[in-house]
């Protein structure tokens, strides 16, 4: 089976096993998806996700989040790790969004790189999820589904992982099945027990490079 054909049947499989497809962080703005992915590097998304209630509590909107001091938003974020640095850049980026872009979120990819503390996976997220446009976020999972399935062959950085599926998945599919990959990966697919393959709905066209 081609690379094209295995992952149109991988994306039909998965789409069975899981019919809903969204981002598993909590977000009703824009502004808040990008708050939230900065502060899910190395955390989990469920302790984001609790987190980021206390910070918009005390700092609601774009304009408050810029105003306050980076030693109180370091404050509340510290539980994700990383406080300083995260802190840091979330202060930086809502600064920039509230006198560049009239506190709107850009809908345009290179100007999302450019925003401080955003990088290739954050900025197809907002794309995909925000804006509805062709996206691939390649995340862990992302990257360790697709070299055990054999879509990709041993890459592990992620630009090059994003490059190669663009050549093999129709783009109105990329944004679906990135977020499909990563309720694959923590349910079956997982990095730190053994896989459940016998429970894998792609078990009998997975190459399986574990």
């Amino acid at each position: 089976m081609k690379k094209k054909e295995l992952a149109l049947e991988v994306i039909k499989r998965l789409k069975e096993a899981y019919p809903v497809a969204k981002c598993s962080l909590d977000y009703n703005e824009a502004w808040k998806l990008l708050v939230s992915v900065r502060l899910a590097a190395q955390c989990t998304d469920a302790r984001v996700n609790i987190v980021v209630e206390k910070l918009y509590e005390k700092f609601p909107d774009i304009n408050a989040l810029a105003d306050a001091p980076v030693e109180e938003i370091e404050e509340i974020v510290h539980p994700c790790g990383l406080g300083k640095s995260k802190a840091r850049d979330i202060s930086a980026c809502m600064k920039i969004l509230r006198d560049t872009y009239d506190c709107q979120v850009p809908d345009d990819f290179d100007k999302l790189l450019a925003l401080p503390g955003v990088g290739r996976k954050s900025a197809n997220l907002i794309i995909g999820d925000v804006f509805g446009k062709p996206a691939i976020v390649t995340d862990t999972h992302c990257i360790r589904l697709c070299n055990r399935i054999g879509l990709v062959d041993q890459l592990k950085d992620p630009k090059k992982v994003e490059m190669a599926l663009w050549k093999i998945i129709p783009p109105e599919e990329g944004n679906d099945l990135c977020h499909r990959f990563v309720l694959h990966g923590r349910e079956i697919c997982t990095a730190r027990t053994t896989p459940y393959c016998d429970h894998c709905c792609l078990q009998d066209i997975c190459k399986k490079r574990i």
